[in-house]
This record gives C-alpha cells, structure tokens and sequence, in this order.
C-alpha cells in the first residue's frame, strides 16, 4: 500500500502481505496496534515444473503486534533468498490507521493491496485458482492433489517422472492390447526437462482425439519400432507417448 492511495476503500475485503517464502505466504487483514494479537493467515504454496501453486487451505498465527518485525525476521529470515517481507514503512502506516477489514474468501492477485511487492512467481500464482495442496508421498514436499498418483501414492512431479519413467516404470515393446489401456499411467502433464534423469523422451502427443482412433495410432508406432520400449501416458485431454533412451 502506498500513502497516495486514494481508490483503497477500507470496507472492501483486501489482503496485505506480510512476507513469504517458497513454501508459504502470510497475509493479514488487521493491523491494529490496540487488539494485542494480529492474525496472520499462512497460505501454503507448492513448487511445480509449471510454476508456484497457492493452495486453497490456510492456517492462522496469532502473533503479538510488539513482535511482529522479529516474528517476519524469523519466519522469512534474509539469508533465504527466496524469502521476501513487505516494506517496513507500509506496516508502519497501516498500523498507525488501525486498519482492519474482512478477509476475502479467497486470495487472488486483485484483492492484494501490495501486490507489486510480492515476487513475480507468487504473484502469478494468486492470478491462478488455488488448488489442494499436500505433500509427496516420497519427498514429503507440497504438490498438487491429483496431479500425480501412482500405485495409490500422491507424489511430486519430480518424483512421479523418477519412478514411473525410469529404468522400473512400465514399459512395453509392442502393441499394447485393448484392456492395457486401463492401466497406463495417469499424468496431469510431462514436463521434458524432468525426463532427461530418467531418460525418456516425448516423441507423440494425442489432444482431444477420439480413444480408438489414438489406440490405433499408439499401436501403429509401437508396431513399427517393436525393438524398442515405449509407454503410453494418459493425460487429460488425450495420451503422450515416451520412449526409452
């Protein structure tokens, strides 16, 4: 927020960025001096081949305002360099005005007063949907419900690429049979750079296709190169076919 702000109209749900690092944001919607507490709203974010991802659950902290420039130091401390903290100045003269005003029911890159603090990556990620967030089944870092899920396991896109594309994931040489489809991985996208480990390659992409006409074409690929392994991946507008290096 700045001083010569006009258009802010206090009575509008808005949201002010304390700080944030590569795994969380906080915001607070108060910051008066005399209510003791400030509640600061952590909103978990989640890195991803495509981007940051900021997930739709928050958790709150209340903190004493007297500590709150030594609570943002410890919690997004300089030596991180992906922390950030918002300007000094800006907290001092929101406290001084006892601003306070409803929280949004969702936090979007519209209603962030000090939008042009934030980082370009976290703001991208506010102009997106936030998603349902957890953590990798094997890594244990934030990734996005449902984008990637193998043998029942929720995993990170690193991860999911590792396991299901390397030496041990299921590959074939051959045409697949018609029930083989049911089973192939399941994928929200590939990203390229994350085969180069596993070593893997994209060498066919199927978008909204009719399924039998895009079984045939897998087939007639595998058919013609039966010497060497491939896999099919369903993906959601159709299939990428990979194919071992």
């Amino acid at each position: 927020m700045r001083a010569d702000d006009k258009k802010l109209s206090v009575g509008d749900p808005r949201a002010f960025v304390l700080g944030g690092n590569a795994s969380t944001l906080a915001f607070v919607t108060n910051l008066r001096v005399d209510g003791g507490l400030v509640t600061a709203h952590l909103v978990p974010l989640a890195q991803t081949p495509l981007g940051t991802v900021a997930g739709s659950a928050w958790q709150n902290a209340g903190i004493a305002f007297d500590n709150l420039l030594d609570w943002l130091d410890s919690t997004f401390p300089a030596e991180d360099e992906r922390a950030f903290v918002a300007p000094l100045r800006d907290i001092e003269l929101l406290a001084r005005i006892n601003w306070q005003v409803e929280p949004p029911e969702q936090l979007d890159d519209a209603n962030v007063l000090n939008i042009e603090d934030l980082p370009e990556e976290i703001a991208d990620a506010l102009a997106h949907p936030a998603e349902a967030l957890l953590q990798c089944g094997a890594c244990r870092r934030l990734c996005v419900r449902g984008h990637f899920i193998w043998k029942e396991r929720e995993l990170c896109a690193w991860d999911y690429h590792r396991q299901v594309f390397g030496k041990r994931g299921p590959w074939r040489t051959g045409a697949y049979e018609e029930r083989h489809f049911e089973t192939v991985p399941h994928a929200a996208y590939i990203a390229p750079p994350l085969l180069e480990e596993p070593g893997a390659d994209v060498v066919m992409g199927l978008s909204n296709v009719d399924e039998a006409v895009a079984h045939e074409a897998i087939n007639l690929l595998l058919r013609t190169d039966a010497s060497r392994s491939y896999m099919a991946v369903r993906t959601p507008d159709g299939y990428s076919v990979l194919r071992e290096r």
